[in-house]
Parts: structure tokens; sequence; C-alpha cells
């Protein structure tokens, strides 16, 4: 049982996607008993077994088919099978089989920037069905976020040359150290990426300040229209912790527009 929870993890850590099949019932003359499991990849069997033979195949089979779905919605089955009607066997038993799908919809979310207001945020976020990346120049910061399979801390210098590696679709939020160190990224990311949410940490003045730096660099006005500033829902006070969860609120809110 720990190695299947071991591969399970390794998957995970690796965003491989997946499909977990637990034996959940059996009842009559059936190849396994009832708490088996194996893992399925879109190369096929990776881990365990859940009865071999045919009833296996079609296991993998189904489960292949599930990774295939591109429908957010759909997550899990569940199939109650006659061994001889349904899956040609002899046996003459049932078994009912759950399956659960992972690491298909990565929710990728990138945090410029690990101050008071960042760490908040992502201790918020990293329990969630979500990847995060942090990237900061001062290790100080980096190693006060919470140590995590769904976090990863990158320390540089140059954050601006992050820019072109951050995956597509992901929501990206600009917390640095100040407006000196926002202003270059967001230029960069406006000029060569978009992305369904970009976000910049600051006020209503900070924000009238960038569509200044916007119109200096000689981009369209339209552009000021691809980022929010300020993030987040307008609830709470100043707090770290409640400007937060107001941010990952208004992430929330757009990730299930974007996906609806």
């Amino acid at each position: 049982m720990s190695r299947y929870f071991e591969e399970v993890n390794k998957l995970l850590s690796e965003q491989i996607p997946f499909v977990s099949v637990i034996l959940v019932d059996a009842t009559g003359s059936v190849p396994q008993d009832a708490g088996t499991k194996m893992l399925v990849t879109a190369s096929g069997l990776h881990f365990g077994t859940v009865g071999g033979g045919k009833v296996e195949k079609k296991a993998i089979d189904e489960a292949q088919g599930l990774l295939k779905n591109d429908d957010r919605t759909v997550r899990t089955k569940f199939f109650n099978w006659s061994l001889d009607r349904d899956v040609g066997m002899t046996c003459g038993g049932m078994v009912k089989l759950f399956m659960e799908k992972h690491n298909t919809t990565t929710w990728n979310i990138v945090v410029f920037g690990a101050g008071h207001v960042a760490n908040a945020l992502i201790d918020v976020l990293h329990p969630l069905d979500c990847q995060i990346l942090c990237i900061d120049p001062r290790q100080e910061w980096l190693d006060k976020l919470p140590e995590s399979a769904s976090l990863k801390k990158i320390q540089t210098d140059d954050m601006v040359s992050a820019v072109k590696d951050i995956p597509e679709g992901a929501f990206v939020l600009l917390m640095t150290m100040g407006h000196t160190t926002d202003k270059p990224i967001l230029l960069e990311i406006l000029r060569s990426r978009k992305f369904p949410y970009l976000g910049v940490i600051g006020s209503e003045a900070k924000a009238v300040r960038l569509r200044n730096d916007v119109a200096e660099a000689g981009l369209a006005a339209e552009k000021n229209k691809e980022y929010f500033c300020p993030v987040g829902l307008p609830i709470g006070t100043n707090h770290p912790r409640e400007i937060a969860i107001s941010i990952s609120a208004q992430l929330l809110q757009e990730r299930d527009r974007s996906t609806s």
C-alpha cells in the first residue's frame, strides 16, 4: 500500500496526468479482492492491478478515455460491471470500480515577489488544486514560504527574464518590492505575452502611474485592459491576510469565468 501512495506522490510532483483506479467492491468469482488499486497514465498501466486480463484491459481503456476527456467538470467515473456480460469473462462475478483523474487541468499561478502579502497569499493558495511559482531576488523571503509539493521557488535578480518561461494560460501576479520592480515586468508581459489573469498589487494612484508608464513605453492604451490594478475584490481591510483572501477570491472568480 505504501508503494501505491509513493507512486501517486511521484506522479503528482512530476505533474504527469494519471487516473487512480480502485476496485471498491467485488462479489462472486473475481480475479482480485476489493481494495486493490492501480494507476494509469496516457502510456498505459503505471502501477498496480485490479485483476489482470480482460477486466484490467477494459479498466485501462476507460481510464485513458477519462484522461482524454477535456471537460473540466468530468474528473471521476464509477463502473459496475458484470464480468460475463460486460467484460466477456467466464468468472460470473461483479466488480465496482471508481476512477479519478489527476494533473489534467493544472492551474498555474505565478507570483513575482515574496513579501508579506505574497507570503499570505501563497499560504491560502498552496493547499488548492494548483501549481504555484514564486520568483523573488531575496532568498530570505523565499525561505519564509511554506514547503509544498505545489510550490516552486526561484531566486533571481533578473525577474524580467523569467517572463518568457511562464507557462501558457498561467495566472500572473506582480507583487514585488514596489513600482520600480513591478513596472519592467508588467511592460515586458504587455509587449510579449498575454495571460487570462494579470494583476499588479497597488492603489488607484499606482494604477494611474502604470497607465502613464504604458503610454510612455509606446504601447497602445488598450493594453491597460489586460491587467488588474488594484488586485483583489473590494472586501476586507489592508491586513496582509485579508488582502490575500480578497486576491484569492478574485483569482477563483476569474478562473471559473474563463472555464465556464
